[in-house]
């Protein structure tokens, strides 16, 4: 199965993750290795810490694909942004300093802060959504609130929201609880892509593959493929395939329901 990655910090020297173009040629053959040939790079951008801005993401990715392709790696790359919620966001579309995920400016990767779900979401959100913009939330299963409140997540899928889940998160690197709420969002069909987050080659590294053949294994071929093909999808700036979903809370009475009778 070719992949593709929708998020990943393997860009040279701009944030927490890859510090220099060599470490992000070895780990772009690391993600060749796992089956991806396309993928977004996405930097933080005005997460308080590190501010990436468009032009500058799209130089450096520019540079990057020559060095890829210098070097015969065949990884093609995009430049994007994981864009965290600020209440400056809107100022910044409005002044195109944020990149989508894809070229029709209609999927945009939303990092929300890991500490919880902040009050002023929902009015982003809608913000967002009325002007066309579709939030990708990235790795949602990490957040402590949605740990807290999981059907938080499905009143943002209900509001529009795609979500988009950490391969490694799915696997246990992040511990059993991440691991547990991971796969309950994908029960509940509140999942849409995996994407890898890789950073470096310790725990923040390439498991797409892997998380692939879980997937495969526990839920069935066809729910590998269509995450695969979502994520096509959102690259393309498309839409995505209907689901139906449910609350994860749905899921424990569901199970309860069983063993009670």
């Amino acid at each position: 199965m070719k992949l593709i990655d929708l998020h990943c910090h393997i860009l040279p020297g701009v944030d927490d993750g890859s510090k220099d173009m060599q470490m992000s040629l070895d780990l772009a053959r690391a993600a060749v290795d796992q089956g991806i040939t396309n993928s977004l790079v996405t930097p933080h951008h005005m997460d308080g810490e590190y501010t990436n801005h468009k032009q500058d993401v799209i130089r450096k990715t520019d540079e990057f694909q020559q060095a890829l392709d210098k070097e015969g790696i065949p990884l093609t790359v995009f430049a994007s942004q994981e864009v965290h919620l600020t209440g400056e966001l809107m100022n910044a579309i409005a002044q195109n300093d944020v990149l989508f995920m894809d070229e029709t400016n209609r999927y945009l990767l939303l990092e929300l802060p890991h500490s919880g779900v902040p009050e002023y979401t929902a009015d982003m959100i809608f913000d967002l959504t009325t002007r066309g913009i579709t939030p990708v939330i990235a790795h949602p299963e990490r957040n402590h609130g949605f740990q807290e409140n999981p059907d938080k997540i499905y009143d943002f899928v209900r509001m529009g929201c795609l979500t988009q889940l950490t391969s490694s998160s799915y696997l246990g690197v992040f511990g059993k609880h991440v691991q547990e709420l991971t796969e309950n969002i994908i029960k509940a069909n509140l999942g849409f892509v995996f994407s890898s987050d890789a950073h470096n080659f310790k725990g923040r590294r390439y498991l797409m593959k892997e998380a692939f053949e879980k997937l495969k294994k526990e839920e069935g071929v066809r729910k590998a493929e269509l995450f695969n093909l979502n994520a096509r999808s959102v690259i393309n700036g498309e839409d995505v395939e209907n689901v139906s979903f449910i609350k994860i809370s749905s899921l424990s009475k569901k199970r309860k329901k069983f063993w009670l009778f």
